[in-house]
């Protein structure tokens, strides 16, 4: 696959943003720990799925809208680099073995059928950026020792550690070539507060539209799923 991407094209400006992505000065509070999957022994296979990944959707000069999550699952999006993906698509599309990864959960599931439902993914990624609020992952150690998926507003001390380093992630993706009238949030709840208040203090974007949580929807509202589907769609069709 032939994965040449001119650095001035939208995909060029995304590679180079998650290449430049650091967090070594960041002071979580104890117990948190930043997974980044752009730096350290995963980093060559990273950047094989998302220069192929941007290449295929993202090698041109359109303006898009921005699509925020809150932050990247450990064994999902902050592993395979690529925000909402699941392993097995990005497997499938790119040829490249992603063992011990997630597949085919629920949240980009979902995604995927309001993509079809768009017009399929093609179109979608012409029009739409995906990302999270907070672009790389954070895991909490437990009572158990063990590391557990955490979000970046679980913990308030942990949110205003990463306030800067967020405010800074969204201020240079802006910079792709973002069409800033409206942000789309994934998470009506905590998310969307938060972000709409990083947003008043900064004025990003025109307004801030919530959507629920595709893991909200699959896990408590299955048998609605395509009324929500259908919210999706009647909000990302709106032209201002």
């Amino acid at each position: 696959m032939d994965c040449t991407i001119e650095q001035s094209t939208f995909a060029g400006k995304i590679l180079r943003f998650i290449d430049t992505l650091r967090h070594e000065s960041l002071a979580l509070p104890a117990g948190y720990r930043i997974v980044n999957p752009f730096i350290g022994e995963q980093k060559e296979r990273v950047q094989k799925i998302t220069a192929a990944f941007y290449h295929q959707y993202y090698n041109d000069f359109y303006t898009r809208r921005m699509i925020l999550g809150s932050s990247p699952a450990r064994r999902g999006s902050a592993v395979t680099g690529v925000p909402f993906e699941d392993a097995g698509r990005l497997q499938k599309e790119t040829g490249i073995l992603m063992e011990g990864f997630s597949i085919n959960p629920s949240s980009s599931g979902f995604l995927y059928e309001v993509m079809q439902a768009y017009g399929g993914r093609k179109k979608f990624y012409a029009r739409f950026y995906m990302n999270f609020v907070c672009p790389l992952g954070v895991v909490k150690t437990n009572a158990k020792g063990n590391e557990v998926n955490c979000n970046y507003y679980q913990d308030k001390k942990l949110q205003e550690s990463l306030r800067p380093f967020i405010t800074g992630a969204i201020r240079r993706q802006i910079d792709f070539g973002i069409d800033t009238s409206v942000c789309y949030c994934i998470g009506s709840g905590e998310n969307y507060h938060f972000l709409s208040q990083l947003n008043q203090e900064h004025r990003f974007f025109g307004r801030i539209v919530p959507l629920e949580h595709p893991r909200f929807i699959m896990q408590y509202n299955a048998k609605r799923k395509w009324e929500f589907i259908e919210k999706y769609m009647n909000a990302l069709r709106q032209t201002r």
